[in-house]
């Protein structure tokens, strides 16, 4: 025969609440934070799983911060080298309409002034470094102020560049390495070495200003070609500049699903049902209200009260 006694009973009754009591703690932290559990332990049979899962969900976001960098950077690089085209392409315009007017009054200080265009355009910066130096971020790439610099003796046109011949390099996966890296010397050489040809044209006898000669038309005709060359090895500089963002936005792409799919999967082991966690924490909370009721019951029935 099983003994029942007020003891015993207090005993049972104490047990339920305080086990009502946990599961309405662990289902009302399962609401809160929408999580399982609060850290590896509650998760033993998937700790290691989910250890390796966060580490490779840690170098896919480093990976995405590296590469929104470089699309900031690629981006910055390519106004640059636009703003250089854009010089080219307005210098053989002028000299153009020059030609067509019969006139070069304004020619050269027009020249001069997409010369500086050009120039600043090499000495680009992104976040405080030069883009086109190479490895000598710190140090300004093309040192030429103006068109008379390229004639002043000895006037050699390698004299004008600081780059190094370092061409930046990026691992934006784990996969992938993109080259990043254009240097000023090899964006700028025919450029500068085209502005020196007019510039010692102009210091010729047949300096330019007021009536065109025939001379400085036969002159500028020739020159035509050669800017219309250097406006599309530009343009085709810029041209590939933009593959090379384009297949750094693919692999962010890329990363964004790999990552998205990872973080599901982690998701799977350790996001709470919020429906099944809000249905155990009514049911917690209703046993812990029937356990305090039975509770009260029984100090109500106790020995005790009735030989009062």
């Amino acid at each position: 025969m099983t003994r029942v006694s007020t003891g015993g009973n207090y005993g049972n009754v104490l047990s339920n609440i305080m086990a009502a009591q946990q599961r309405q703690m662990e289902a009302g932290n399962a609401v809160a934070t929408r999580k399982k559990g609060e850290d590896l332990k509650d998760y033993a049979r998937n700790a290691e799983f989910l250890t390796a899962m966060r580490s490779v969900d840690t170098r896919l976001g480093g990976f995405l911060e590296q590469n929104k960098i470089i699309a900031d950077k690629l981006t910055t690089q390519d106004f640059a080298l636009n703003q250089v085209g854009e010089s080219a392409a307005s210098t053989k315009q002028a000299i153009e309409e020059a030609i067509a007017t019969g006139r070069t009054d304004t020619l050269m200080q027009e020249i001069e002034a997409h010369f500086r265009n050009s120039v600043s355009g090499m000495n680009s910066r992104y976040a405080g470094k030069y883009l086109f130096a190479g490895g000598k971020i710190d140090t300004q790439p093309v040192t030429a102020q103006s068109m008379a610099d390229l004639t002043t003796p000895p006037a050699i046109i390698a004299d004008f560049f600081e780059n190094d011949d370092f061409i930046t390099e990026h691992k934006v996966d784990d996969s992938t390495v993109v080259k990043t890296g254009i240097l000023a010397e090899d964006l700028g050489t025919d450029i500068l070495t085209a502005y020196q040809t007019i510039q010692a044209f102009h210091e010729g006898p047949d300096a330019f200003g007021g009536q065109m000669t025939d001379a400085q038309r036969t002159f500028l005709e020739g020159q035509l070609s050669v800017w219309d060359d250097l406006y599309s090895d530009t343009i085709d500089r810029t041209a590939r500049n933009g593959m090379v963002q384009a297949r750094v936005e693919g692999v962010k792409a890329d990363l964004v699903t790999r990552q998205d799919s990872l973080r599901g999967m982690i998701g799977d082991i350790t996001d709470a049902d919020l429906a099944e966690a809000a249905s155990a924490l009514e049911q917690a909370t209703l046993s812990l209200q029937a356990s305090t009721q039975v509770f009260l019951s029984l100090k109500e029935s106790s020995l005790l009260n009735v030989l009062r």
